[in-house]
């Protein structure tokens, strides 16, 4: 039976497909726009978009399994009964959700229906660091706002846990946080980067100022702004832990950040 992928296009999608297509598993990867996309060999391309339940009825066809995002776009979706609903009435009996610190319309969903329902919550991935990548090539150095240490999450570690709550028994009811096999201040990932990209890398930390007038030049709300100086000069301790949950999940370690910028070193040295 199929399996079919959600934010099959993002960080950590793009990898459950992967991993699935690589396993043998017959993938069906769900986009908006997909003929804006290719998909590994093997793996079918499905149109749907989550905040329009309706338009998931042809893509849900079949399958076995579903891995579920909590956001269309940039917003939380609000169309959670109306998905678990979708997916019942398929056959659909293991769903994993990349989740956020908070409960969603999907989640509140699916655990109030008979599926079989498993929660992946990631820390910090390690692919924020690609945010540094104009500051490396201009000045050599990564900013950042806070020096607290974070035991952040290869992308792949993430999807090798989706995959095994896809197709292994055992998963079900599971929330899984997930992180990194170890906690690295600023100043780490910038000696480890550094190492990778073989250039040596200083920390600049932000001021209050600096940090809002960079997260109001994403385009953030001044609510999502307040949010992120909060979690800046507080952050939860649980993001700061290495957590056994890859290897208990998985059967091997997690991969370090030294894998992840060895993997990434190119998209340092390059400008695009």
């Amino acid at each position: 039976m199929t399996i079919l992928v959600a934010g099959a296009t993002g960080t950590v999608g793009s990898e459950v497909v992967r991993q699935l297509a690589e396993a043998g598993h017959p993938v069906r990867a769900l986009s908006r726009s997909p003929e804006r996309h290719t998909a590994p060999a093997g793996v079918e391309l499905a149109r749907g978009d989550l905040a329009v339940p309706e338009s998931l009825v042809p893509a849900l066809e079949g399958v076995s399994a579903l891995h579920l995002i909590t956001f269309g776009g940039d917003e939380p979706l609000t169309t959670g009964p109306e998905l678990v609903e979708l997916a019942r009435r398929a056959g659909v009996r293991r769903v994993s959700v990349l989740s956020g610190w908070e409960e969603s319309s999907v989640e509140r969903a699916l655990r109030a229906s008979d599926l079989g329902w498993t929660w992946l919550r990631p820390v910090e991935f390690m692919a924020n660091a690609l945010w540094w990548k104009e500051n490396i090539l201009a000045t050599g150095r990564i900013e950042v706002f806070g020096d607290w240490p974070t035991a952040m999450v290869h992308e792949a570690d993430i999807a090798a846990v989706a995959v095994a709550a896809l197709t292994e028994d055992g998963h079900a009811g599971q929330n899984y946080l997930i992180t990194g096999p170890e906690a690295l201040t600023p100043e780490d990932r910038a000696r480890v980067l550094g190492e990778a990209i073989g250039k040596r890398l200083t920390v600049r930390l932000l001021t209050e100022d600096e940090e809002r007038a960079k997260l109001r030049s994403y385009g953030y709300s001044e609510e999502d702004v307040e949010f992120g100086i909060a979690l800046g000069k507080n952050p939860p301790e649980v993001g700061m832990v290495p957590q056994p949950t890859v290897r208990q999940v998985t059967g091997r370690p997690g991969r370090t950040f030294a894998q992840w910028a060895a993997e990434h070193a190119g998209e340092f040295t390059t400008a695009t």
